[in-house]
Protein backbone atom coordinates (compact mmCIF):
# COMPACT_ATOMS: atom_id res chain seq x y z
CA UNK A 1 0.00 0.00 0.00
CA UNK A 2 1.34 3.10 -1.54
CA UNK A 3 1.95 6.28 1.65
CA UNK A 4 -0.48 9.34 0.48
CA UNK A 5 0.93 12.38 -1.10
CA UNK A 6 0.81 15.66 0.94
CA UNK A 7 -2.36 17.89 0.31
CA UNK A 8 0.64 20.52 -0.09
CA UNK A 9 4.35 20.76 -0.50
CA UNK A 10 6.79 22.88 1.14
CA UNK A 11 7.37 26.02 -0.90
CA UNK A 12 10.56 28.28 -0.72
CA UNK A 13 9.47 31.10 1.48
CA UNK A 14 9.16 35.02 -0.35
CA UNK A 15 11.93 37.26 0.28
CA UNK A 16 14.63 34.58 1.12
CA UNK A 17 18.21 35.72 0.15
CA UNK A 18 21.77 35.22 0.89
CA UNK A 19 23.16 36.88 3.74
CA UNK A 20 26.67 35.96 3.85
CA UNK A 21 29.27 38.71 4.43
CA UNK A 22 26.53 41.36 5.02
CA UNK A 23 27.51 43.38 7.61
CA UNK A 24 25.61 45.11 10.21
CA UNK A 25 24.80 48.67 10.09
CA UNK A 26 28.01 50.47 10.73
CA UNK A 27 28.60 53.02 14.15
CA UNK A 28 31.16 55.48 14.49
CA UNK A 29 33.56 54.50 17.61
CA UNK A 30 34.70 57.22 19.60
CA UNK A 31 38.28 57.63 21.06
CA UNK A 32 40.75 59.71 23.12
CA UNK A 33 43.30 62.00 20.55
CA UNK A 34 46.80 60.90 21.57
CA UNK A 35 50.05 62.63 20.42
CA UNK A 36 51.24 61.76 16.67
CA UNK A 37 54.74 61.49 17.65
CA UNK A 38 54.05 58.77 20.03
CA UNK A 39 55.55 55.46 18.34
CA UNK A 40 53.69 53.56 20.64
CA UNK A 41 50.64 55.26 19.80
CA UNK A 42 50.95 54.06 16.04
CA UNK A 43 51.67 50.34 16.96
CA UNK A 44 50.16 50.12 20.55
CA UNK A 45 46.73 51.86 20.44
CA UNK A 46 46.08 52.97 16.40
CA UNK A 47 46.16 49.66 14.82
CA UNK A 48 44.46 47.57 17.77
CA UNK A 49 42.08 50.58 17.68
CA UNK A 50 41.45 50.67 14.07
CA UNK A 51 41.28 46.78 13.59
CA UNK A 52 38.41 46.40 16.34
CA UNK A 53 36.88 49.02 15.04
CA UNK A 54 36.36 48.08 11.64
CA UNK A 55 35.89 44.28 12.84
CA UNK A 56 32.87 45.55 15.14
CA UNK A 57 31.30 47.89 12.41
CA UNK A 58 31.19 45.33 9.79
CA UNK A 59 30.77 41.57 11.78
CA UNK A 60 27.94 39.87 9.89
CA UNK A 61 25.08 39.04 11.98
CA UNK A 62 25.24 35.39 10.56
CA UNK A 63 27.79 33.05 9.31
CA UNK A 64 25.86 31.18 6.91
CA UNK A 65 24.72 31.28 3.24
CA UNK A 66 21.76 29.71 2.78
CA UNK A 67 19.26 30.99 4.85
CA UNK A 68 18.26 33.10 8.02
CA UNK A 69 19.61 30.72 10.79
CA UNK A 70 20.93 27.30 10.17
CA UNK A 71 18.01 25.58 11.61
CA UNK A 72 15.58 27.86 8.49
CA UNK A 73 17.74 26.15 5.80
CA UNK A 74 15.98 22.42 6.26
CA UNK A 75 12.81 23.92 5.69
CA UNK A 76 13.16 25.12 2.34
CA UNK A 77 12.48 23.33 -0.53
CA UNK A 78 15.16 21.33 -1.80
CA UNK A 79 15.37 22.75 -5.43
CA UNK A 80 15.32 26.06 -3.63
CA UNK A 81 19.23 25.57 -1.85
CA UNK A 82 22.04 25.83 -4.04
CA UNK A 83 24.72 22.66 -4.28
CA UNK A 84 27.81 22.01 -3.43
CA UNK A 85 28.59 21.00 -6.91
CA UNK A 86 27.26 24.75 -7.82
CA UNK A 87 30.94 25.95 -5.93
CA UNK A 88 33.57 24.09 -7.72
CA UNK A 89 37.53 24.17 -6.28
CA UNK A 90 40.10 24.81 -8.51
CA UNK A 91 42.62 21.53 -9.64
CA UNK A 92 45.86 21.08 -8.05
CA UNK A 93 46.74 21.91 -11.42
CA UNK A 94 44.91 25.60 -11.73
CA UNK A 95 46.87 26.37 -8.22
CA UNK A 96 49.89 25.73 -9.38
CA UNK A 97 49.68 27.84 -12.67
CA UNK A 98 48.17 30.62 -10.29
CA UNK A 99 51.02 30.35 -8.13
CA UNK A 100 53.04 30.41 -10.84
CA UNK A 101 51.92 33.49 -12.29
CA UNK A 102 52.03 35.12 -8.82
CA UNK A 103 55.89 34.21 -9.08
CA UNK A 104 55.35 35.90 -11.86
CA UNK A 105 54.43 39.09 -10.61
CA UNK A 106 56.43 38.70 -7.51
CA UNK A 107 60.07 38.87 -8.90
CA UNK A 108 58.90 40.61 -12.49
CA UNK A 109 61.73 38.40 -14.77
CA UNK A 110 61.89 39.51 -17.87
CA UNK A 111 63.52 37.59 -21.04
CA UNK A 112 64.64 39.44 -23.29
CA UNK A 113 63.28 37.90 -26.97
CA UNK A 114 65.58 40.82 -29.08
CA UNK A 115 67.29 43.54 -28.16
CA UNK A 116 64.03 45.98 -28.18
CA UNK A 117 61.38 43.25 -27.37
CA UNK A 118 61.28 42.00 -23.68
CA UNK A 119 59.38 39.05 -22.24
CA UNK A 120 58.35 40.68 -19.17
CA UNK A 121 57.02 38.38 -16.11
CA UNK A 122 58.07 35.47 -18.16
CA UNK A 123 56.31 32.83 -15.53
CA UNK A 124 53.54 34.95 -15.47
CA UNK A 125 53.64 34.78 -19.61
CA UNK A 126 53.74 31.02 -19.59
CA UNK A 127 51.54 30.38 -17.02
CA UNK A 128 48.77 33.06 -18.37
CA UNK A 129 49.06 31.44 -21.45
CA UNK A 130 48.41 27.88 -20.30
CA UNK A 131 45.46 28.83 -18.09
CA UNK A 132 44.23 30.62 -21.41
CA UNK A 133 43.82 27.34 -23.19
CA UNK A 134 42.85 25.27 -20.06
CA UNK A 135 39.69 28.17 -20.20
CA UNK A 136 39.04 28.02 -23.83
CA UNK A 137 35.68 26.86 -23.18
CA UNK A 138 34.26 30.03 -20.97
CA UNK A 139 35.05 32.63 -23.38
CA UNK A 140 31.98 33.69 -24.34
CA UNK A 141 31.66 35.63 -27.43
CA UNK A 142 30.60 38.96 -25.97
CA UNK A 143 33.67 38.93 -23.70
CA UNK A 144 35.64 38.04 -26.63
CA UNK A 145 34.41 41.00 -28.88
CA UNK A 146 34.97 43.49 -25.97
CA UNK A 147 38.53 42.38 -26.08
CA UNK A 148 39.14 43.06 -29.73
CA UNK A 149 37.41 46.19 -29.06
CA UNK A 150 39.75 47.27 -26.43
CA UNK A 151 42.53 46.21 -28.75
CA UNK A 152 41.19 47.99 -31.64
CA UNK A 153 40.80 51.18 -29.59
CA UNK A 154 44.66 51.05 -28.25
CA UNK A 155 45.73 50.43 -32.13
CA UNK A 156 43.48 53.35 -33.05
CA UNK A 157 45.13 55.65 -29.87
CA UNK A 158 48.45 54.76 -31.17
CA UNK A 159 47.46 56.55 -34.77
CA UNK A 160 45.87 59.64 -33.05
CA UNK A 161 49.01 60.41 -31.07
CA UNK A 162 51.87 62.97 -31.57
CA UNK A 163 55.28 62.29 -33.15
CA UNK A 164 55.07 58.96 -35.97
CA UNK A 165 58.79 58.60 -35.68
CA UNK A 166 57.68 56.68 -32.76
CA UNK A 167 55.67 54.35 -34.33
CA UNK A 168 57.92 51.49 -33.66
CA UNK A 169 58.11 51.73 -30.16
CA UNK A 170 54.55 52.22 -29.93
CA UNK A 171 53.95 48.66 -31.74
CA UNK A 172 56.15 46.90 -29.69
CA UNK A 173 53.83 48.71 -26.54
CA UNK A 174 50.90 47.50 -28.07
CA UNK A 175 52.03 43.98 -27.93
CA UNK A 176 53.18 43.85 -24.82
CA UNK A 177 49.95 45.23 -23.82
CA UNK A 178 48.14 42.74 -25.09
CA UNK A 179 49.71 40.40 -24.07
CA UNK A 180 49.42 42.00 -20.60
CA UNK A 181 45.56 41.67 -21.05
CA UNK A 182 45.30 38.41 -22.42
CA UNK A 183 47.02 36.75 -19.55
CA UNK A 184 45.20 38.92 -17.19
CA UNK A 185 41.91 37.73 -18.89
CA UNK A 186 42.90 34.36 -18.29
CA UNK A 187 44.00 34.64 -14.71
CA UNK A 188 40.07 36.30 -14.27
CA UNK A 189 38.55 33.62 -15.92
CA UNK A 190 40.60 30.70 -13.94
CA UNK A 191 40.30 32.29 -10.48
CA UNK A 192 36.14 33.26 -10.87
CA UNK A 193 35.34 29.37 -10.81
CA UNK A 194 36.56 28.89 -7.47
CA UNK A 195 35.41 29.34 -4.41
CA UNK A 196 35.36 32.41 -2.03
CA UNK A 197 37.29 29.60 0.94
CA UNK A 198 39.93 28.29 -1.60
CA UNK A 199 40.82 31.83 -3.28
CA UNK A 200 40.73 33.19 0.10
CA UNK A 201 43.08 30.84 1.74
CA UNK A 202 45.39 30.55 -1.44
CA UNK A 203 45.89 34.10 -1.25
CA UNK A 204 46.50 34.42 1.91
CA UNK A 205 48.88 31.52 2.30
CA UNK A 206 50.79 33.38 -0.38
CA UNK A 207 50.77 36.57 1.79
CA UNK A 208 52.04 33.99 4.82
CA UNK A 209 55.26 32.72 2.66
CA UNK A 210 56.35 36.08 1.80
CA UNK A 211 56.27 36.77 5.31
CA UNK A 212 57.92 34.30 6.59
CA UNK A 213 60.46 34.35 4.05
CA UNK A 214 61.58 37.80 5.10
CA UNK A 215 61.29 36.84 8.41
CA UNK A 216 64.10 34.09 8.23
CA UNK A 217 65.93 36.33 5.67
CA UNK A 218 66.29 38.86 8.92
CA UNK A 219 66.85 36.93 11.51
CA UNK A 220 67.67 33.05 10.19
CA UNK A 221 70.22 33.90 7.70
CA UNK A 222 68.16 33.04 4.57
CA UNK A 223 70.22 36.71 3.35
CA UNK A 224 72.95 35.02 1.42
CA UNK A 225 71.19 32.89 -0.42
CA UNK A 226 68.76 35.40 -1.54
CA UNK A 227 71.06 37.44 -2.82
CA UNK A 228 73.05 34.82 -4.55
CA UNK A 229 69.38 33.90 -6.34
CA UNK A 230 68.60 37.59 -6.88
CA UNK A 231 72.48 38.05 -8.70
CA UNK A 232 71.53 35.03 -10.45
CA UNK A 233 68.24 35.90 -12.16
CA UNK A 234 68.49 39.80 -12.35
CA UNK A 235 71.01 41.44 -14.83
CA UNK A 236 69.79 45.19 -13.77
CA UNK A 237 67.51 46.54 -11.79
CA UNK A 238 69.03 44.58 -8.60
CA UNK A 239 68.34 47.02 -4.93
CA UNK A 240 71.65 47.44 -3.21
CA UNK A 241 71.08 51.12 -1.34
CA UNK A 242 70.91 48.74 2.17
CA UNK A 243 72.79 51.97 3.58
CA UNK A 244 70.00 54.10 2.91
CA UNK A 245 67.74 51.77 4.59
CA UNK A 246 69.87 51.36 7.82
CA UNK A 247 69.41 55.44 7.71
CA UNK A 248 65.90 55.24 7.17
CA UNK A 249 64.74 52.05 8.77
CA UNK A 250 67.47 51.35 11.12
CA UNK A 251 68.13 47.81 9.80
CA UNK A 252 68.26 46.47 5.83
CA UNK A 253 64.94 45.68 4.09
CA UNK A 254 64.52 42.35 3.04
CA UNK A 255 64.42 41.16 -0.55
CA UNK A 256 63.48 37.26 -0.40
CA UNK A 257 64.44 36.99 -3.81
CA UNK A 258 62.95 40.31 -5.56
CA UNK A 259 64.62 42.23 -7.32
CA UNK A 260 63.46 45.44 -4.63
CA UNK A 261 62.19 45.80 -1.45
CA UNK A 262 59.37 47.93 -3.06
CA UNK A 263 58.55 44.56 -4.81
CA UNK A 264 58.09 42.51 -1.92
CA UNK A 265 55.69 44.84 -0.16
CA UNK A 266 53.89 45.83 -3.13
CA UNK A 267 52.73 41.67 -3.34
CA UNK A 268 52.12 41.05 0.21
CA UNK A 269 49.83 44.04 0.07
CA UNK A 270 47.88 42.84 -2.82
CA UNK A 271 47.96 39.38 -1.56
CA UNK A 272 46.72 40.13 1.89
CA UNK A 273 44.13 42.56 0.65
CA UNK A 274 42.36 39.96 -2.10
CA UNK A 275 42.37 37.57 1.22
CA UNK A 276 40.53 40.33 2.83
CA UNK A 277 38.17 41.10 0.10
CA UNK A 278 37.15 37.33 -0.28
CA UNK A 279 37.28 35.66 3.14
CA UNK A 280 34.01 35.45 4.74
CA UNK A 281 35.70 34.79 8.10
CA UNK A 282 33.51 37.26 10.24
CA UNK A 283 37.02 38.87 11.93
CA UNK A 284 38.96 39.05 8.64
CA UNK A 285 39.13 42.96 9.38
CA UNK A 286 40.84 42.24 12.42
CA UNK A 287 42.84 39.79 11.55
CA UNK A 288 43.69 42.30 8.04
CA UNK A 289 45.22 44.56 10.72
CA UNK A 290 47.22 42.10 12.54
CA UNK A 291 48.79 41.63 9.08
CA UNK A 292 49.44 44.81 8.77
CA UNK A 293 51.09 45.24 11.96
CA UNK A 294 53.44 42.20 11.33
CA UNK A 295 54.43 43.35 7.85
CA UNK A 296 55.34 46.61 9.30
CA UNK A 297 58.02 44.09 11.42
CA UNK A 298 59.11 41.99 9.30
CA UNK A 299 59.24 44.15 6.02
CA UNK A 300 59.04 47.97 6.69
CA UNK A 301 58.67 50.05 3.86
CA UNK A 302 55.70 53.02 3.21
CA UNK A 303 54.44 50.81 0.44
CA UNK A 304 52.04 49.09 3.33
CA UNK A 305 50.25 51.97 4.58
CA UNK A 306 48.17 51.52 1.43
CA UNK A 307 46.97 48.06 3.26
CA UNK A 308 44.92 51.21 4.82
CA UNK A 309 43.74 53.28 1.81
CA UNK A 310 42.64 50.13 0.16
CA UNK A 311 40.43 49.43 2.98
CA UNK A 312 38.39 52.28 1.33
CA UNK A 313 37.24 50.88 -1.96
CA UNK A 314 36.14 47.67 0.19
CA UNK A 315 34.11 49.67 2.25
CA UNK A 316 32.45 51.83 -0.11
CA UNK A 317 31.24 49.51 -2.97
CA UNK A 318 31.52 46.09 -1.87
CA UNK A 319 30.72 45.89 1.76
CA UNK A 320 28.34 48.56 0.92
CA UNK A 321 25.73 46.80 -0.96
CA UNK A 322 22.71 44.48 -0.01
CA UNK A 323 21.78 42.22 -2.46
CA UNK A 324 23.72 43.04 -4.91
CA UNK A 325 23.11 46.80 -4.88
CA UNK A 326 24.62 49.90 -3.79
CA UNK A 327 22.52 50.85 -0.80
CA UNK A 328 22.85 54.59 -0.57
CA UNK A 329 22.46 54.96 3.58
CA UNK A 330 25.17 52.69 4.27
CA UNK A 331 27.50 53.77 1.75
CA UNK A 332 27.25 57.33 3.39
CA UNK A 333 27.29 55.55 6.80
CA UNK A 334 30.41 53.77 5.43
CA UNK A 335 32.43 56.70 4.27
CA UNK A 336 32.39 58.06 7.98
CA UNK A 337 34.57 55.25 8.70
CA UNK A 338 36.48 55.38 5.82
CA UNK A 339 37.34 58.93 6.78
CA UNK A 340 38.94 57.50 9.77
CA UNK A 341 40.56 55.34 7.82
CA UNK A 342 42.40 58.01 5.78
CA UNK A 343 43.18 59.91 8.91
CA UNK A 344 44.81 56.71 10.19
CA UNK A 345 46.98 56.30 7.52
CA UNK A 346 48.54 59.60 8.01
CA UNK A 347 49.03 58.97 11.53
CA UNK A 348 50.42 55.70 11.10
CA UNK A 349 52.74 57.00 7.92
CA UNK A 350 54.48 59.45 10.39
CA UNK A 351 54.29 57.30 13.53
CA UNK A 352 56.07 54.30 11.54
CA UNK A 353 58.62 56.08 9.37
CA UNK A 354 59.19 59.45 10.94
CA UNK A 355 62.56 60.23 9.19
CA UNK A 356 60.73 58.76 5.75
CA UNK A 357 57.92 61.00 6.23
CA UNK A 358 59.94 63.94 7.00
CA UNK A 359 62.19 63.58 3.96
CA UNK A 360 59.47 62.96 1.88
CA UNK A 361 57.25 66.37 3.02
CA UNK A 362 60.67 68.73 2.46
CA UNK A 363 61.20 67.42 -0.97
CA UNK A 364 64.14 64.95 0.05
CA UNK A 365 62.90 61.53 -1.09
CA UNK A 366 63.86 60.77 -4.77
CA UNK A 367 61.94 57.44 -4.39
CA UNK A 368 58.90 59.31 -3.08
CA UNK A 369 59.01 61.85 -5.93
CA UNK A 370 59.15 59.28 -8.84
CA UNK A 371 56.75 57.41 -7.49
CA UNK A 372 54.13 59.55 -6.64
CA UNK A 373 54.47 63.48 -6.21
CA UNK A 374 56.57 63.65 -9.64
CA UNK A 375 53.69 61.50 -11.84
CA UNK A 376 51.43 63.57 -10.47
CA UNK A 377 53.15 66.90 -12.31
CA UNK A 378 53.98 65.08 -15.23
CA UNK A 379 50.29 63.60 -16.15
CA UNK A 380 48.65 67.14 -15.29
CA UNK A 381 51.41 69.06 -17.41
CA UNK A 382 50.78 66.57 -20.22
CA UNK A 383 47.62 66.57 -20.16
CA UNK A 384 47.61 70.66 -20.32
CA UNK A 385 49.28 70.15 -23.86
CA UNK A 386 48.31 67.42 -25.49
CA UNK A 387 44.75 66.47 -23.78
CA UNK A 388 43.35 64.59 -27.17
CA UNK A 389 45.56 61.73 -27.33
CA UNK A 390 48.61 62.20 -25.21
CA UNK A 391 52.43 61.35 -25.58
CA UNK A 392 50.77 58.10 -27.54
CA UNK A 393 51.31 54.67 -25.94
CA UNK A 394 55.16 53.96 -24.56
CA UNK A 395 55.63 57.76 -25.57
CA UNK A 396 58.08 58.53 -22.62
CA UNK A 397 60.93 59.55 -25.50
CA UNK A 398 58.84 61.99 -26.76
CA UNK A 399 57.89 64.25 -23.82
CA UNK A 400 61.59 63.46 -21.75
CA UNK A 401 62.40 67.10 -22.27
CA UNK A 402 59.07 68.44 -21.21
CA UNK A 403 58.89 66.04 -17.72
CA UNK A 404 62.38 67.05 -16.75
CA UNK A 405 61.53 70.42 -17.13
CA UNK A 406 58.52 70.16 -15.43
CA UNK A 407 60.37 68.40 -12.60
CA UNK A 408 62.68 70.92 -12.09
CA UNK A 409 60.05 74.02 -11.46
CA UNK A 410 58.35 71.57 -8.47
CA UNK A 411 59.47 72.81 -5.28
CA UNK A 412 60.09 69.05 -4.10
CA UNK A 413 62.60 67.90 -6.60
CA UNK A 414 66.45 68.66 -5.89
CA UNK A 415 68.67 69.03 -8.97
CA UNK A 416 71.40 67.03 -6.75
CA UNK A 417 69.81 63.61 -7.08
CA UNK A 418 71.32 61.57 -9.44
CA UNK A 419 70.16 61.32 -13.39
CA UNK A 420 67.25 58.53 -13.98
CA UNK A 421 69.49 56.57 -16.55
CA UNK A 422 66.21 56.15 -18.76
CA UNK A 423 63.09 58.41 -19.75
CA UNK A 424 61.09 55.31 -18.92
CA UNK A 425 62.28 55.89 -15.04
CA UNK A 426 60.59 59.32 -14.77
CA UNK A 427 57.29 58.25 -14.21
CA UNK A 428 57.20 55.28 -11.83
CA UNK A 429 53.10 54.95 -11.56
CA UNK A 430 50.87 53.42 -13.93
CA UNK A 431 47.66 55.71 -12.86
CA UNK A 432 49.64 58.45 -14.20
CA UNK A 433 51.84 56.61 -17.00
CA UNK A 434 47.63 56.00 -18.39
CA UNK A 435 46.75 59.78 -18.53
CA UNK A 436 50.43 60.59 -19.69
CA UNK A 437 50.32 58.00 -22.56
CA UNK A 438 46.36 58.70 -23.56
CA UNK A 439 45.34 62.31 -22.40
CA UNK A 440 42.48 63.44 -21.20
CA UNK A 441 40.01 62.40 -24.43
CA UNK A 442 41.61 59.30 -25.11
CA UNK A 443 42.15 58.21 -21.70
CA UNK A 444 38.43 58.31 -20.56
CA UNK A 445 37.57 56.41 -24.10
CA UNK A 446 39.50 53.74 -22.58
CA UNK A 447 38.83 53.83 -19.43
CA UNK A 448 35.16 53.33 -20.75
CA UNK A 449 35.66 50.69 -22.62
CA UNK A 450 37.36 48.71 -20.21
CA UNK A 451 34.48 49.31 -17.87
CA UNK A 452 32.03 47.98 -20.40
CA UNK A 453 34.25 44.82 -20.91
CA UNK A 454 34.44 44.30 -16.94
CA UNK A 455 30.86 44.28 -16.91
CA UNK A 456 30.01 41.92 -19.68
CA UNK A 457 32.66 39.68 -17.41
CA UNK A 458 29.77 39.80 -14.79
CA UNK A 459 32.40 42.18 -12.22
CA UNK A 460 29.29 44.04 -10.19
CA UNK A 461 31.73 47.02 -9.48
CA UNK A 462 33.93 48.09 -11.79
CA UNK A 463 34.47 51.24 -9.81
CA UNK A 464 35.76 49.02 -6.63
CA UNK A 465 38.71 47.94 -9.52
CA UNK A 466 39.45 51.63 -10.83
CA UNK A 467 39.69 52.77 -6.89
CA UNK A 468 41.95 49.46 -5.93
CA UNK A 469 44.41 49.99 -9.09
CA UNK A 470 44.49 53.57 -8.97
CA UNK A 471 45.31 53.11 -5.36
CA UNK A 472 48.15 50.36 -6.18
CA UNK A 473 49.19 52.06 -9.46
CA UNK A 474 51.13 54.41 -6.97
CA UNK A 475 53.74 52.01 -6.19
CA UNK A 476 54.53 50.08 -9.56
CA UNK A 477 55.17 51.46 -13.10
CA UNK A 478 54.97 50.08 -16.47
CA UNK A 479 51.76 50.34 -17.80
CA UNK A 480 52.22 47.98 -20.24
CA UNK A 481 53.24 45.13 -18.37
CA UNK A 482 51.37 42.11 -16.66
CA UNK A 483 51.55 44.09 -12.89
CA UNK A 484 49.59 46.57 -13.79
CA UNK A 485 46.69 44.60 -15.94
CA UNK A 486 47.04 41.91 -12.72
CA UNK A 487 45.68 43.89 -10.19
CA UNK A 488 42.82 45.01 -12.40
CA UNK A 489 41.69 41.38 -13.06
CA UNK A 490 42.33 40.46 -9.56
CA UNK A 491 40.28 43.30 -8.18
CA UNK A 492 37.37 42.48 -10.76
CA UNK A 493 37.88 38.63 -9.75
CA UNK A 494 37.73 39.51 -6.00
CA UNK A 495 34.19 41.85 -6.19
CA UNK A 496 32.64 38.43 -8.23
CA UNK A 497 33.62 36.31 -5.53
CA UNK A 498 32.66 38.62 -2.84
CA UNK A 499 29.00 38.50 -4.33
CA UNK A 500 28.70 34.73 -4.33
CA UNK A 501 27.54 33.03 -2.06
CA UNK A 502 29.65 30.94 0.41
CA UNK A 503 28.92 26.97 0.15
CA UNK A 504 30.76 26.69 3.11
CA UNK A 505 29.15 28.51 5.88
CA UNK A 506 26.79 26.00 6.79
CA UNK A 507 28.93 22.97 7.67
CA UNK A 508 26.12 20.36 8.11
CA UNK A 509 25.27 18.83 4.99
CA UNK A 510 21.87 19.76 3.62
CA UNK A 511 20.10 16.21 2.35
CA UNK A 512 17.68 17.16 -0.32
CA UNK A 513 15.78 13.81 0.24
CA UNK A 514 16.04 14.10 4.02
CA UNK A 515 12.30 14.06 6.07
CA UNK A 516 11.45 17.38 7.62
CA UNK A 517 11.36 16.77 11.05
CA UNK A 518 8.22 17.28 12.82
CA UNK A 519 9.40 19.27 15.75
CA UNK A 520 10.58 21.50 14.30
CA UNK A 521 8.91 24.99 14.90
CA UNK A 522 8.28 26.32 11.51
CA UNK A 523 7.24 22.75 9.92
CA UNK A 524 4.77 22.81 12.59
CA UNK A 525 3.61 25.79 12.02
CA UNK A 526 2.93 24.91 8.21
CA UNK A 527 1.36 21.68 9.18
CA UNK A 528 -0.83 23.71 11.54
CA UNK A 529 -1.71 25.39 8.69
CA UNK A 530 -3.04 22.57 6.76
CA UNK A 531 -4.67 21.27 9.44
CA UNK A 532 -6.96 24.45 10.06
CA UNK A 533 -7.61 24.37 6.10
CA UNK A 534 -8.38 21.00 6.03
CA UNK A 535 -10.69 21.50 8.71
CA UNK A 536 -12.69 24.75 7.75
CA UNK A 537 -13.35 22.32 4.51
CA UNK A 538 -14.83 19.42 6.63
CA UNK A 539 -16.99 21.58 8.74
CA UNK A 540 -18.82 23.32 5.78
CA UNK A 541 -18.95 20.68 3.75
CA UNK A 542 -18.95 20.02 -0.42
CA UNK A 543 -18.70 22.79 -2.55
CA UNK A 544 -17.85 25.54 -0.02
CA UNK A 545 -14.33 24.91 1.20
CA UNK A 546 -12.55 27.31 -1.11
CA UNK A 547 -15.33 29.93 0.56
CA UNK A 548 -14.34 28.94 3.95
CA UNK A 549 -11.04 28.90 3.67
CA UNK A 550 -10.05 32.08 1.87
CA UNK A 551 -12.05 33.51 5.31
CA UNK A 552 -9.39 31.69 7.05
CA UNK A 553 -6.74 34.34 9.30
CA UNK A 554 -3.89 32.02 8.38
CA UNK A 555 -4.26 32.87 4.39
Amino acid sequence: MTQPTPAATITPRAGLSNRTGSPQRPRLLSGERASRQSQVFGYGILLPTWGAAMGWAFMPGTNYALARTRDDAYFEAPESIPSRSAFPRLTWVDMALVALFMVGIYTNFTVQVSAKVPFPSAPAGVAGLILLWRRRDQITPHALACLIGVLALYLASIFCAPNPNLLQRRTTGLIQLTYSLIIGYALFLTVTRTNRRQFAGLFLSFSLVILAGCLLEAYAGLRPVSDAVRNVLYSQGVYENDLRDMLLYGRARPKFFASEPASVTFCYTLFTFLWMVVSPWRFKLVAYVGLLGLGLFAMPGPTLLLMLLLVLPYMLFLASRRQGRLDVGRFLLVACLAAFSVCALGVLAETAFPMRFEQAMSGNDPSFFYRVRGPAIAGVDVMKRHPFAGAGLSGEFFIEAEVTNAYMRSSGYSGGWANVSSATELVVNYFWLHWIYFGVVWGVVLVVAVTVWLRVLGVPSPAFCWMVWAILGQASGAYVGPTCWAVLFLAGAAAVLHQRPDAAADTRPINPSKVVPLSDQLHARHRLKQWRRMTAITQQGPGRGGAASSRLPGN
